[in-house]
């Protein structure tokens, strides 16, 4: 079953009756409801259509963080052949809140590296809901060595809330980790393309995100804060998350015309969640067109790019 946002319910109500119709079909081979079940799903496209038009920042954190939307594992296992997990940081443990590995993309070896957040309660216990500990940020440093030692591009996919903020995580140095990390995607004299799929939150996806193409699904998001903390901290009202969206300027929209991502990868309609097929095929195709523009480029141009997309972040406004 479909699970509807909030601001969907006008939605699941017409869906669901167009499926009460053809079930007492089903169930009675005499009635005829075809008319009126095609009459319902045409309503549902057409208001669909219009709930999508013009979504507000809040409603795009909300379809960014939907539980259906593919998540990392669900890309690698359809984008990447030979795809080789490379575990634990050879200091601590193995985060699972990070996969990363060798692979081929359309034949081309790289190394991938992504935030896991998980599908159902018990995965997502086990993946820590995609929030990075330590041992998961330098794991991606270890990858990311050899990935340069090897002349092999990085493809980095984010999904995260943020950095996991528990007390072993400080004790292990969480903001150390995320800090080298971050220095580690700046030094690395190879490819490095990232794509924000659900959530960019925090040091915890600019960790993965110092890259050379930074793309955005369509309706994904990327923050220094969540709406609901920059909410408690201003207004001490959680509540007011839709007003922090609103000033956070996290859209994909936003974001671009700030310099901050290079692309907008387009959704299917009603978001990633109701086809991930075809969200995965254009992320793909994304993903492929980054690499031919740093195609040819040598190690120093490589990192002298990066650099200064960083240092331009800033430079134009949303007017601009």
């Amino acid at each position: 079953m479909t699970q509807y946002l909030e601001f969907e319910k006008p939605l699941a109500e017409i869906e669901g009756k167009a499926e009460e119709l053809r079930a007492l079909a089903r169930a009675n081979e005499e009635m005829d409801v075809a008319d009126e079940a095609k009459a319902l799903d045409a309503k549902a496209a057409q208001l669909l259509q219009d709930l999508y038009k013009n979504l507000t920042p809040w409603r795009k954190c909300q379809v960014a963080r939907h539980p259906e939307r593919p998540h990392c594992k669900d890309y690698i296992e359809a984008l990447f052949t030979e795809y080789t997990p490379l575990a634990g940081d050879r200091n601590f443990a193995d985060d699972l809140a990070v996969m990363g590995g060798l692979a081929r993309f359309n034949d081309q070896p790289v190394v991938v590296i992504g935030h896991e957040k998980g599908h159902d309660t018990k995965s997502r216990i086990e993946r820590n809901f995609g929030m990075a500990r330590p041992e998961g940020y330098r794991k991606a440093i270890r990858l990311m060595e050899m990935a340069s030692r090897f002349k092999l591009p990085v493809i980095t996919l984010v999904d995260t809330a943020g950095a996991y903020p528990g007390k072993g995580a400080e004790e292990r140095g969480q903001s150390e980790a995320i800090a080298r990390s971050t220095e580690m995607c700046l030094k690395i004299g190879v490819p490095l393309i990232s794509v924000i799929i659900g959530e960019g939150g925090s040091g915890g996806a600019v960790a993965f995100a110092t890259a050379n193409r930074v793309a955005m699904l369509e309706h994904s998001i990327y923050s220094v804060i969540s709406p609901e903390g920059c909410a408690s901290i201003l207004w001490k009202d959680a509540e007011k998350m839709r007003e922090a969206a609103e000033a956070l300027r996290l859209t994909a929209q936003d974001l671009n015309k700030l310099g901050v991502n290079d692309r907008i990868i387009p959704e299917p309609l009603g978001g990633a969640h109701r086809d991930p097929k075809a969200a995965i095929k254009s992320v793909s195709g994304a993903i492929q067109e980054m690499l031919d523009e740093l195609k040819g480029m040598d190690a120093a141009a490589l990192v002298k790019d990066r650099r200064q997309k960083f240092l331009d972040i800033g430079s134009k406004g949303l007017a601009a």
